[in-house]
């Protein structure tokens, strides 16, 4: 997946990646210096981290600028192949959905309808962008939209490993003006040098004082004011696999502040996972008049 198109899937799925409590805050301690390239092999090494298969149950809360709610679900979901997500509410099941490469099927049995469209869904919906690759990436807790074949650089941090897919300066450039769109649009040609990383789309990693796992992930894109703030508070081990247990989400878009959180649990990891989903014939189009 490329940083420069960072694509996003539904509600179902902005729902489903919730659930935990913030722990309170500790004194920060400093990390030993490492060098970028010992650091670059790290990311390297937990971007390959992806089991065949993956299961877990989710205790989730959900808050925008209009509502909250809470709610319970299980994902089940097969490598690099599809992702199904089911939402229940008094251990009812009232939201099925089918994520795939290519495509977003959700099927409300509350409301009797479903929804049948691609990946563009959430975007257009939500404001966020992701694709398939990154929600696999973001329920596993691995380095989101990282590409080992891009260039990144680390921003030097007494208290945290961080690797930057752009230098520093460009950051703060960049988020010291992404509030000022006219400005942008009347210089729309960009320092040579500025753009030498790539396009606005900006992520960094913060990468677990252990090396094992990653701790957090920022994405900010100052074109459309987006700001994404991913932060894996526990892990658990199944399996070898240091897998999220508690997880907080923020988003912030021009039009919407979402909290999402959640907390794991029994977790399954390359156990064969069978997966059902069926719209029923009667079920009307989500959001067309009966």
């Amino acid at each position: 997946m490329s940083i420069r198109n960072i694509k996003w899937s539904g509600i179902a799925l902005l729902l489903l990646v919730s659930c935990a409590r913030r722990p309170l805050a500790e004194k920060p301690v400093k990390v030993e210096k490492r060098k970028t390239t010992e650091l670059i092999q790290v990311m390297d090494s937990l971007s390959s981290l992806r089991p065949n298969s993956f299961y877990t149950k989710i205790k989730c809360h959900f808050s925008d600028t209009n509502r909250r709610i809470s709610f319970k679900a299980s994902i089940r979901s097969i490598k690099d192949s599809i992702i199904n997500p089911i939402i229940t509410y008094a251990g009812i099941p009232i939201v099925n959905s089918l994520i795939r490469h290519d495509s977003l099927f959700i099927s409300n049995r509350k409301d009797k309808c479903a929804i049948r469209t691609n990946m563009s869904y959430i975007k257009e919906s939500f404001g966020v962008d992701f694709d398939y690759r990154n929600i696999e990436e973001l329920l596993l807790g691995l380095p989101i939209a990282y590409d080992t074949t891009q260039k990144y650089f680390q921003i030097n941090d007494p208290y945290n490993y961080i690797i930057s897919s752009h230098r520093k300066r460009i950051i703060k450039k960049e988020n010291k003006s992404k509030h000022d769109k006219d400005k942008d649009n009347n210089n729309p040609k960009k320092d040579k040098n500025d753009n030498e990383e790539g396009d606005n789309i900006m992520i960094r990693y913060f990468i677990h004082p252990s090396l094992k796992s990653i701790s957090r992930v920022i994405i900010d894109s100052p074109e459309d004011t987006t700001h994404i703030s991913v932060n894996y508070l526990s892990r658990d081990t199944v399996n070898t696999y240091l897998l999220p247990k508690e997880v907080v989400i923020d988003i912030v878009t021009a039009r919407n502040h979402i909290v999402l959180t959640m907390d794991y649990d029994k977790t399954e990891i390359n156990i064969p996972q069978e997966i059902y989903f069926v719209i029923p014939e009667n079920y009307d189009i989500c959001g067309s008049e009966k």
